[in-house]
């Protein structure tokens, strides 16, 4: 909750003064009770709504979830300085890339295995093989579910988890445990 003192905002844990001179300590809001607070003329006000970033815009409205070919005031397409269509992402494919970049790094710290096992023939070890494998399947099902979300509520709802009995599970498919955790 935000307060307000005459229509200007007071910053909690900041000492203010009101309008007769009268100055308050920092810890004034904290301690005050709503009556006490009431009698300043002080009023609490709701918080401005927070929206994940990933989905909204500042102001809440939902960011678009396929991707936007760029054009100019007539209707005709922007090109970059290749010729190529500028095209702006949406959150789809951004959410698709991220999920990308996450499996690639879980791949890349066994990339070694790889690596030898092409300069020395030297087997993959099972555990490393079938994580590497879970990873990419993983990835693959993530990216399914991102591309069968029909708005940004199901994404939100994708991206968030459900409680039963107070354990909390992800509504995502999840990456495989690393084998050496």
């Amino acid at each position: 909750m935000a307060f307000k003192l005459n229509g200007s905002p007071l910053a909690v844990d900041v000492a203010f003064k009101t309008s007769d001179g009268t100055q308050y300590p920092a810890n004034w809001l904290r301690l005050s009770t709503a009556d006490e607070k009431t009698a300043l003329g002080i009023t609490e006000v709701a918080d401005d709504p927070v929206y994940d970033s990933r989905f909204y815009w500042g102001n809440g409205t939902a960011k678009t979830l396929t991707d936007t070919n760029e054009v100019d005031k007539n209707g005709d397409p922007i090109l970059d300085s290749n010729g190529d269509q500028v095209v702006t992402l949406g959150v789809k494919s951004v959410l698709k890339a991220q999920e990308k970049d996450i499996a690639g790094s879980l791949l890349a710290r066994y990339d070694w295995y790889v690596v030898r096992k092409a300069e020395k023939s030297t087997a993959i070890p099972t555990a490393i093989s079938t994580y590497r494998d879970g990873v990419r399947t993983a990835c693959t099902t993530r990216e399914t579910e991102i591309n069968n979300c029909a708005d940004t509520a199901a994404l939100v709802t994708l991206y968030g988890s459900t409680e039963k009995d107070g354990v909390y599970t992800p509504n995502m498919t999840q990456y495989p445990d690393d084998p050496n955790s």
